[in-house]
């Protein structure tokens, strides 16, 4: 019975070494970055990283030295709910920078590769295709044409939306004529009739 209640004190004597090495230790770190938190799998593993080799050769229990560190004996540390949230936050952040790093560095098609143009208007479309099929420019081409009825077009064309959507191999042949669309982002058509004979194409690209 003695031997018993010496060896009860004893365990007891070494937890409460092991709690105060919990409190004097690591106090004051810093958290991990929200991006760091997807190298753990589990909110477990996250209170693992927090636990020393020290701190289970007292204790002899990983499982409480956890709960040690989830009630904040090591210092700042997130709860459950927190690391969840931050982890997925993380997470869908580098899918997105992965979605945009694959975007731009796969290889492109142009559909203005290998033309000789001689219009001014389509040498700037060339010049911008590149980077707005990559995704490293957004150009905003302004038309006023004259439809096949006569009536004045005009409109905003959003350059990377088109591309993405449509052929441009006849425009830059010259077999078709770049005109605002009702998917655009403006277009208006004046009813007036106009003389068909006068195609002038008036194109100004803003570049954001």
């Amino acid at each position: 019975m003695i031997r018993t209640s010496h060896r009860y004190f004893q365990t007891q004597v070494r937890r409460a070494v092991a709690i105060a090495a919990f409190y004097n230790t690591d106090i004051g770190k810093m958290e991990y970055g929200t991006a760091a938190l997807t190298r753990f799998k589990v909110y477990e593993d996250y209170l693992d990283s927090k636990v020393t080799p020290m701190d289970l050769f007292y204790l002899k229990s990983r499982e409480f030295a956890r709960k040690l560190v989830e009630h904040g004996h090591k210092g700042m540390v997130l709860s459950r709910e927190e690391f969840e949230e931050k982890k997925a936050a993380a997470q869908a952040a580098e899918a997105a920078e992965s979605s945009v790093f694959y975007s731009r560095s796969r290889r492109v098609t142009l559909a203005s590769a290998g033309k000789e143009l001689k219009d001014n208007f389509l040498k700037a479309l060339a010049e911008r295709e590149e980077a707005n099929r990559s995704g490293k420019m957004t150009s905003v081409i302004f038309i006023r044409d004259h439809n096949t009825l006569g009536q004045e077009v005009s409109g905003y064309i959003d350059y990377a939306h088109r591309l993405k959507t449509q052929d441009f191999e006849p425009y830059f042949n010259g077999k078709k004529r770049l005109m605002p669309g009702r998917s655009d982002l403006w277009r208006f058509t004046l009813k007036k009739q106009l003389p068909t004979q006068s195609h002038v194409t008036i194109g100004a690209i803003l570049v954001k």
